[in-house]
């Protein structure tokens, strides 16, 4: 009889668990990608316009930075206004226009289908950008948040080319960044602005945001070419070379950065022009995640998982092995400093100290966090990383307590991550989504 009792106080959590995914799903499983996207914008107007009387009201006294949890963890008996606050301003609102917007949103989305897909994606990207402008708007903190989270997905994904749909181990990013940085903010500053050491500008100040873009493909071309240090001799063997070689190729740059007086030093590097604003590394991120899943899913691509996989076999299927590896690594080390060049003109300032070991650290825990071989994993892993660091920053020392052990708990029970091995199709997302129960429906009929 007790068995049979804790088997049924058991199974009443699990059946109310299902029947409200049930429900939810029936509420909310027909709202497309453009719905929800309008029901974020919503959320993101109400906190503009009444976030701040409201948070007065509730006794926040402002509007929390991220979400509430750095309300929450400063005074935790402002926990009840903070959730209050999270549900009337975003939970509500968004769930609301989503819901009361379904038709109107299939109806915009069933017509964007009948235009080149392009188009389609550029309208969802308008509107995510819009949310993302306004929120980050409310005040600084959340714009430079939101360009680190945007840099980090950059990291993130260029890394999983190698770790995750490669099958290798590097350590080199730090690096790669290093490299991206320095190059790029020795570029601008040499040609756009007047320093102290470097001297007046070779060109006028107003033409550089128009060559900017240049700047940050030579630092990636540098990445680029530096990687071809770590590839080279890594390659030409199997086993753990290429994450020994690549961790002392980390250590070598920012050893070499800290020794170039030239360039600050182990001081740093300062006095970038401010052009990383937020449209321009949304651009860049936004750039970076089109073309990096379109390599994972060519040709191309797919000969890097054959190799993931099982080299030798892929060798005996005419997969010329060594250069497919070569390939993937060059391109994303071009990524990765590209991303390190975005760094440090938000950051207008870049020290070698930024590109050691715990930056390796940070870089490792987002890409397994989100997951391996998935585009869409590994910006959940970067933003959400980012965001759940950053709320944790109240904590102080205590943050590095708490980070390591949920990631413990992350690689116990999803030891590939949290999105792993999940193709994105952005196709899919643009697409209205099909009414519950018209699949059942259907089944049942045959």
């Amino acid at each position: 009889m007790d068995t049979e009792a804790r088997g049924a106080t058991a199974a009443g959590p699990r059946a109310a668990a299902r029947r409200w995914t049930a429900a939810t799903r029936a509420l909310f499983g027909e709202v497309p990608a453009f719905g929800w996207l309008l029901g974020a914008l919503a959320a993101v107007l109400a906190e503009y316009f009444v976030g701040r009387p409201l948070a007065r009201a509730l006794g926040i006294g402002r509007i929390p930075l991220l979400f509430g949890v750095d309300v929450a963890l400063r005074d935790p008996w402002l926990l009840p206004g903070t959730v209050a606050y999270m549900l009337l301003v975003y939970a509500l609102p968004a769930a609301a226009v989503a819901r009361l917007s379904v038709t109107v949103a299939r109806g915009i989305t069933e017509r964007l289908l009948r235009l080149p897909v392009g188009l389609s994606v550029l309208v969802h990207l308008g509107l995510l950008y819009a949310g993302l402008h306004l929120w980050a708007g409310i005040n600084d903190y959340r714009l430079l948040v939101t360009r680190l989270a945007l840099i980090a997905i950059m990291v993130t994904i260029s890394l999983n080319v190698v770790n995750g749909y490669m099958g290798e181990f590097s350590c080199s990013h730090p690096g790669f960044m290093a490299l991206g940085a320095y190059v790029s903010s020795i570029i601008t500053v040499l040609f756009f602005v007047h320093d102290s050491v470097l001297g007046p500008p070779l060109l006028p100040t107003a033409v550089g945001p128009f060559l900017f873009p240049l700047a940050l493909i030579a630092g990636g071309a540098a990445a680029a070419v530096g990687s071809l240090a770590v590839a080279l001799p890594s390659f030409r063997t199997r086993g753990d070379y290429l994450a020994i070689i690549s961790l002392a190729f980390m250590f070598i740059v920012k050893s070499t950065i800290e020794n170039v007086q030239l360039i600050g030093g182990s001081r740093g590097f300062m006095n970038q022009p401010d052009w990383a604003g937020l449209p321009t590394v949304f651009v860049w991120a936004v750039l970076c995640v089109a073309v990096t899943n379109n390599f994972v899913r060519s040709t191309l691509g797919k000969a890097l998982n054959a190799v993931r996989d099982d080299e030798t076999a892929a060798a005996h299927m005419t997969v010329n092995t060594r250069r497919t590896k070569m390939v993937a690594f060059v391109f994303a080390a071009f990524w990765a400093g590209v991303a390190g060049g975005l760094f440090a003109h938000v950051m207008r300032y870049v020290n070698p100290g930024t590109f050691g070991v715990q930056k390796l650290a940070e870089v490792l825990a987002m890409l397994y966090f989100g997951g391996l071989n998935s585009v869409i994993g590994s910006i959940v892993g970067a933003v959400g990383f980012t965001l759940f660091s950053e709320a944790l920053r109240p904590l102080q020392i205590y943050k590095w307590i708490i980070i390591p052990v949920l990631l413990i708990l992350v690689m116990i029970y999803r030891p590939t991550g949290l999105i792993a091995f999940r193709e994105f199709d952005i196709t899919r997302l643009v697409k209205p989504r099909e009414k519950p129960g018209k699949v059942e429906h259907v089944a049942a009929a045959d």
